[in-house]
């Protein structure tokens, strides 16, 4: 059984119901999960996971949110190297030019991604959740 980290930062509440999606997802694809919010993960706890799906939204300029989410992804990248992980996150306005970004950061530090993100306008509707269900079964 796969050890799968689902690790996020939620300031509406809707990265936190994508963050449950993607846990039902892997759970139900057979994996061992653990939520976690950003505040409560660090570089230390990647090796105890198969697999982690970071989830943030788009803040500001679509950037990560800085005070809490970046410093411990920033922190985390050391590790990204050969893990396999997948993104999500919402946004308010913009194209999605954040996640874009991010996904092109791990790739650079050498993650392996699962499959492609998952992002949504505001609060995930269906179509959003199934396809965070997905992506949970893609890191199981």
């Amino acid at each position: 059984m796969s050890k799968v980290a689902v690790v996020y930062w939620s300031g509406t509440g809707n990265t936190e119901q994508m963050a449950e999606s993607v846990a039902d997802g892997a759970r139900n694809a057979g994996a061992d999960v653990t939520t976690f919010t950003a505040a409560e993960f660090d570089a230390d706890k990647m090796d105890e996971f198969d697999a982690i799906a970071f989830g943030c939204p788009s803040m500001g300029a679509e950037q990560l949110e800085e005070d809490e989410f970046e410093p411990m992804f920033t922190a985390c990248e050391s590790k990204l190297s050969g893990k396999k992980i997948a993104l999500f996150g919402s946004y308010g306005w913009g194209d999605g030019e954040w996640m874009r970004n991010w996904d092109e950061t791990c790739r650079n530090d050498g993650a392996v991604m699962a499959c492609d993100f998952v992002i949504c306008n505001d609060a995930p509707d269906e179509d959003a959740k199934a396809a965070c269900e997905e992506l949970g079964k893609a890191l199981a």
